[in-house]
């Protein structure tokens, strides 16, 4: 068992290094340079076993031994592929239960502040504004300026009314 143990790698100290070795691959052969380098290795395989430069001459013409590299290399190029393919799956399954649980955060975080908006809303309409104030205050101020206009009155108030009259004027005359 120790010599065993001793003679082959120990891949289950880093669990994810095949996983990334695996996608390294599978990026590398999908790129330009791949497709570059394995064209000119042919090209040089095949011209070298046609021609026979050199002397050399050991794959001849249905060339053999070149469909058995690109066997095994599809062999292996497949299951990595897959790896790769399982592990970006579970990356995306992993960053979609994220999303879900951000979203679902967001929406009831959105329906708190929707309720708070309508609670605000319903308070604002019992509280008295500005505008609604100032109108009140000019429809009494115009009720007590019709009462004192009226000819029926007389007496010491006549003295309040233009007083009353002054202040009304010159407020009207500063404020447009």
């Amino acid at each position: 068992m120790e010599l065993k143990s001793r003679l082959l790698p120990n891949l289950t100290s880093d669990p994810d290094f095949f996983g990334r070795f695996a996608e390294r691959f599978a990026r590398y052969m999908g790129t330009a340079n791949f497709l570059l380098y394995m064209t000119v290795f042919v090209i040089v395989w095949i011209s070298i076993n046609v021609v026979g430069l050199f002397g050399l001459h050991w794959d001849p013409y249905p060339f053999i031994l070149l469909n058995l590299f690109f066997s095994t290399q599809a062999s292996y190029a497949a299951p990595l592929i897959l790896l790769a393919q399982n592990r970006q799956d579970d990356r995306d399954r992993v960053q979609i239960e994220q999303d879900r649980s951000r979203n679902e955060r967001n929406l009831a975080d959105t329906e708190y502040l929707t309720r708070e908006i309508a609670a605000l809303r319903i308070s604002l309409r019992e509280v008295a504004t500005r505008d609604f104030v100032r109108s009140e205050l000019r429809g009494l101020l115009e009720e007590l300026l019709a009462v004192q206009d009226d000819p029926h009155t007389s007496g010491p108030q006549t003295e309040g009314r233009d007083t009353l009259k002054e202040t009304r004027n010159s407020k009207r005359s500063t404020n447009p």
